[in-house]
C-alpha cells in the first residue's frame, strides 16, 4: 500500500497495523482450553444456575400467604409471587378466551362465573359464534373508512380466502390473542413514554433496558416466562407484550418531543394545566407518531403470536409449527399464506388509520357522524339472517354462510405439495450441488476461520475498530459487550452466530444497495420496491423458513437464503431513501461536469447517502440475528440452538436469559458502531 496514502489517513495506517496484528495472533496462538490467550475463562458460567435458584425462590418461597384450596378445602401456603403471577396468567386467559369465544362460539367463560342456573341448563342461551360473514363485512367498512375502496376489496378477499380454506378458527385464535397483548401493549407503551418524555432519570434507566429488548431474540422472552406463567395463550400473550412494549414507547416519545413549543405555549397561553396541554395539546398534536408505535406493536404480536406457538399459544402458528414438524410443506404453506394475510391487513389498517386527517370542521348531523357504525350494524343483520338462511340451504352438516369448520374447507395443499414433490424430482441434484458446493466451499471454511480465531485477536479487532470509529469511548463499550460473551461458557457459539450473521449482512447488503442503487433511479420503481420491501416486511419471520426447507433441506444453506430474503429489506428501503434525498442540485452538477451514471453514483450518490446506507446496514444486522436465531429451528449448532433447548428445560431460565443477552450484546456492539460512524458521516457532510 501507498505509504504517502497511509500517512495522509492515519486512522487507515491504524486500521492496517490493528489487521496484520489480527492475522499474527491468529498465526502465532494455538487452540487450548488452558491458553489464556485462546480462549478466557467461563467466569460467568455459574450465573445461570443462580438465576435459576433466584427464580425458584422467588416462586415458591418469597413471602409466604395461605391461599384457600377448594380441592382439599383447606389453605395452602404458597409464595406471594407466584399467587400473583397465576392471578395475572388467569385474567388474561380470560380474556383471551373470551375473545375468541365470541368469535367462533359461545360464551363459556361467562358460564364459568356466573350462577345463572338458566344459562346453564339452557345451552341455546349461550351466545354463538359471529358469521364470519359479519367480521369480514366489519373489516370491508373499516377498511372502506380508512382509505378507500383498495384497502376494502383486500380486506374482503383476505377473510374470504381464510374462511373458504377452512381456517377461520385457527385464524380467530391467532386475532384473539393479538387483540388482548396490541391493546396493554400499546396503553403500556404509551404511559411508559410520557414518563419518560416528562422524567430524564426514567429515560436515562429505560433506554439501555430498551436497547436490549429490541435486540434480544423472540425466543429468549419465551423462557421467563414460562417459568412465571407457565404455558398456553396466556403466557404466549405476556411474553408478546414484554416484546412488543419497547416500539411504542420508543415513538411516543419522539413523537412528543416533535410537538413544536409554539403549540404548547399556545396551549398554556389559553389556561390550560399540565394534565391538560399533556393530553389535549401534545398527545394529539403527536398523533401521526404514536399511531405509528400502534401499527408497529400489532405487527410485532403478529410476530411474536407465531413464535409463541412454542410454548402453547392456539392459532395459526401453532398448526404451522405442527405441519413444519410433520414435513407437509404443503399444509404449512396454505397456512403460511393465511397468516401473511392477516399480516398485511392488520398492518395496512393500521397505517391507514395512522394516516386519516380528522376534520375538526365538519358540521355532520347523527348519521353523518355515524354512517359507518349504521351501515356495519346493517351488515351485522344481514350476515345473522344469511348464516340462517345458510342453515337451511346447505345440508351436508357445514354452513358456508356461518362457519366454516376448521380443516372442511377448500384446499389447495394437494397442489402445493405436488408442486414441491415436483421441484424435489427435478432441481434436487442442481440444488444440492449449489448446496454442497457453498457449503465446502464458502461456508465451511468460514465458520472454521471464525471457530479459529483467538478470543485476544477478536478483542484486538473488534476494539480496535471501536477505536477507529469512536474512539475510546467506543472501544470501550464494544469491549464491555465482547467480554461479557467471551466469560460465559458459550464463546465458540456466538462465533458461530457471529459466523451466519455476517455472511449473512455482507450478501444482504450488496443486494439491497445494487437494488436499491438501479430503483432509487426511477420513480415508478422507487415506489415499485418500497411496496414491495413493506408488504415483505409485514411477513412474520417463521414464514421465511417454508420455502428454504422445501429447497435446500435442513442446512446452513437453508437458513442463510431465509436471513438474506428477510434481512435485504431494510438494506434495500434505505439505499432507496437516501439516493432519493440526495439534493437534485448535485446530481445536475455532476451531469454538467460531464460524469457517467456511473461516476455520478460514486462519487455523488452513494457518498451522500452513506449515513441512510448505513442505518440500513445497522437494521439489516437486527434483521440477520433474528432470523439467524430462529433458523435454530432447522437445525444449526448456534446460540439460537441453546435458546431453544432452555425452552423445554424447568430450569432454564437462567440459561435463557444468558443466551438472549449474549446475543443482544453482539447486536448491540454492531449497532453502536454503525450508528456512530453514520453520525460523524452525517457530521461531515454536513447533513445535520
Amino acid at each position: 500500500m501507498n505509504a504517502k496514502l497511509l500517512k495522509r489517513h492515519p486512522k487507515l495506517a491504524l486500521f492496517v497495523v490493528i489487521l496484520i496484528g489480527f492475522v499474527v495472533l491468529n498465526a502465532l496462538i494455538t487452540p487450548g482450553d488452558e491458553n489464556f490467550f485462546w480462549r478466557l475463562p467461563s467466569v460467568l458460567a455459574p450465573l445461570p444456575g443462580a438465576i435459576n435458584d433466584f427464580a425458584e425462590f422467588l416462586m415458591f418461597e418469597w413471602l409466604p400467604v395461605d391461599v384457600w384450596d377448594p380441592d382439599l378445602e383447606e389453605y395452602e401456603q404458597s409464595a406471594l409471587l407466584r399467587e400473583l403471577t397465576r392471578g395475572f396468567s388467569g385474567a388474561v386467559l380470560f380474556l383471551i378466551e373470551f375473545i375468541r369465544e365470541l368469535l367462533v362460539g359461545g360464551v363459556k367463560t361467562i358460564v364459568a362465573f356466573t350462577s345463572w342456573s338458566f344459562v346453564r341448563e339452557h345451552p341455546w342461551a349461550i351466545w354463538p359464534a359471529l358469521p364470519w360473514t359479519a367480521v369480514a363485512g366489519g373489516a370491508i367498512i373499516m377498511g372502506y373508512a380508512l382509505r378507500g375502496k383498495g384497502l376494502a376489496l383486500l380486506a374482503g378477499l383476505a377473510l374470504t380466502y381464510i374462511s373458504a380454506f377452512g381456517q377461520w378458527e385457527p385464524a380467530m385464535q391467532t386475532l384473539s390473542f393479538v387483540l388482548v397483548a396490541a391493546p396493554v401493549s400499546i396503553l403500556l407503551g404509551l404511559l411508559l413514554g410520557i414518563v419518560s418524555y416528562k422524567s430524564r432519570a426514567v429515560e436515562a434507566v429505560l433506554s439501555p433496558l430498551l436497547n436490549i429488548a429490541q435486540t434480544m431474540p423472540h425466543f429468549s422472552y419465551l423462557v421467563p416466562v414460562t417459568v412465571f406463567f407457565g404455558v398456553g395463550d396466556h403466557a404466549g400473550a405476556i411474553a408478546t407484550i414484554v416484546f412488543a412494549t419497547p416500539p411504542m414507547i420508543r415513538l411516543t416519545m419522539l413523537g412528543l418531543r416533535k410537538v413544536p413549543i409554539e403549540v404548547v405555549e399556545a396551549g398554556l397561553m389559553n389556561g390550560g394545566n399540565n394534565r391538560q396541554i399533556l393530553w389535549k395539546v401534545q398527545v394529539p398534536t403527536a398523533r401521526y407518531d404514536i399511531l405509528i408505535g400502534v401499527n408497529q406493536v400489532i405487527m410485532q404480536c403478529l410476530a411474536m403470536a407465531v413464535i409463541a406457538s412454542f410454548i402453547g399459544a392456539k392459532g395459526l402458528g401453532f398448526n404451522l409449527l405442527l405441519a413444519l414438524n410433520g414435513l407437509k410443506i404443503g399444509l404449512a404453506l396454505e397456512l403460511g399464506i393465511c397468516i401473511v394475510l392477516i399480516a398485511v391487513v392488520l398492518d395496512k389498517l393500521s397505517l391507514a388509520w395512522a394516516e386519516k386527517q380528522t376534520d375538526y370542521f365538519a358540521d355532520l348531523d347523527f348519521v353523518g357522524r355515524n354512517k359507518y357504525m349504521l351501515i356495519f350494524a346493517a351488515v351485522f343483520a344481514m350476515s345473522i339472517v344469511l348464516a340462517f338462511l345458510g342453515g337451511l340451504i346447505f345440508k351436508d352438516g357445514i354452513n358456508y354462510l356461518y362457519l366454516i369448520p376448521h380443516n372442511k374447507g377448500i384446499t389447495t395443499e394437494w397442489f402445493w405439495q405436488s408442486g414441491v414433490d415436483w421441484m424435489v424430482e427435478n432441481w434436487y441434484a442442481g440444488l444440492q450441488g449449489f448446496n454442497r458446493g457453498l457449503i465446502i466451499n464458502v461456508l465451511q471454511p468460514m465458520k472454521n476461520a471464525y471457530l479459529g480465531m483467538p478470543v485476544s485477536a477478536t478483542f484486538l479487532l473488534v476494539m480496535g475498530v471501536g477505536y477507529l470509529v469512536g474512539g475510546v469511548r467506543s472501544a470501550l463499550i464494544v469491549g464491555g459487550f465482547l467480554l461479557f460473551i467471551a466469560l460465559t461458557e458459550w464463546w465458540d457459539r456466538a462465533l458461530i452466530t457471529a459466523y451466519l450473521m455476517s455472511f449473512a449482512v455482507i450478501v444482504s447488503v450488496m443486494i439491497g444497495v445494487i437494488v436499491g442503487s438501479v430503483c432509487a433511479q426511477h420513480p415508478l420503481a422507487s415506489k415499485t420496491m418500497l411496496l414491495i420491501c413493506d408488504t415483505l416486511q409485514t411477513f412474520p419471520s417463521f414464514i421465511y423458513l417454508i420455502p428454504v426447507i422445501m429447497l435446500f433441506g435442513v442446512t446452513d444453506t437453508s437458513v442463510l437464503v431465509a436471513v438474506i430474503i428477510y434481512a435485504t429489506i431494510p438494506s434495500t428501503r434505505y439505499t432507496i431513501e437516501g439516493i432519493r434525498n440526495v439534493p437534485p442540485s448535485l446530481r445536475d452538477a455532476g451531469l454538467m461536469s460531464g460524469a457517467t451514471a456511473l461516476q455520478r453514483w460514486v462519487k455523488i450518490d452513494l457518498p451522500l447517502a452513506f449515513p441512510h446506507i448505513m442505518l440500513g446496514v445497522n437494521q439489516t444486522v437486527i434483521f440477520a440475528l433474528f432470523m439467524v436465531i430462529i433458523g435454530a429451528m432447522i437445525g444449526t449448532d448456534d446460540l439460537g440452538q441453546f435458546i431453544l433447548k432452555a425452552l423445554s428445560d424447568k430450569q432454564g431460565i437462567g440459561n435463557g436469559l444468558m443466551l438472549g443477552l449474549c446475543v443482544a450484546f453482539i447486536g448491540l456492539a454492531v449497532d453502536h458502531l454503525i450508528n456512530t460512524w453514520a453520525k460523524k458521516r452525517k457530521v461531515a457532510l454536513g447533513l445535520n
